[in-house]
């Protein structure tokens, strides 16, 4: 890391906001018996791995686990995911990114779970950074950030030095 980096959130300011989110999500979705999580790339499903076991450590409910695979470069292109349609119909969903920033990648992964009945459908991220484009929210979320267009938000959620840097 260069002076220029700075740490936004260290591990442990990590787990806390992780465990937040998972908290919210338990109380929105209290008198649900399962709930889909269904994380956007590689850190969203990362992040949707950690909120699935605190789900599991503080409720009654079961998280069932869905990696979304969206080509950010070309957001049109077909979506895939690990769940068939009719493993989430009719289901509460959690759609969970590490970063939303123009909201192009989290308003296509809405659109691809909006081709099914749904209970309930809600968003989560660990950094919102307020550069929206489309009219997409965080309804859970561990931190805002107001940030140029310029800065980069790099997530690390591998291994034991989680951290959260504004490049």
């Amino acid at each position: 890391m260069n002076l220029k980096d700075n740490v936004i959130l260290n591990h442990t300011e990590i787990e806390h906001k992780i465990k937040r989110i998972a908290f919210q999500i338990y109380e929105a979705n209290v008198n649900e018996n399962e709930v889909v999580v269904a994380g956007i790339g590689t850190n969203g499903y990362l992040l949707a791995k950690q909120l699935k076991t605190i789900l599991e450590d503080i409720s009654e409910i079961q998280p069932i686990l869905c990696k979304v695979t969206i080509d950010k470069e070309n957001p049109l292109s077909e979506i895939s995911t690990s769940l068939k349609p009719e493993e989430y119909t009719n289901k509460s969903i959690v759609l969970v990114d590490d970063v939303l920033n123009s909201g192009t990648t989290l308003i296509y992964g809405v659109k691809h779970f909006l081709n099914v009945p749904l209970k309930q459908f809600k968003t989560a991220v660990l950094v919102n950074r307020n550069h929206k484009k489309y009219p997409v929210k965080a309804d859970f979320k561990g931190i805002s950030l107001s940030t140029s267009l310029h800065e980069h938000v790099q997530v690390d959620l591998k291994g034991k030095r989680q951290q959260i840097i504004l490049e």
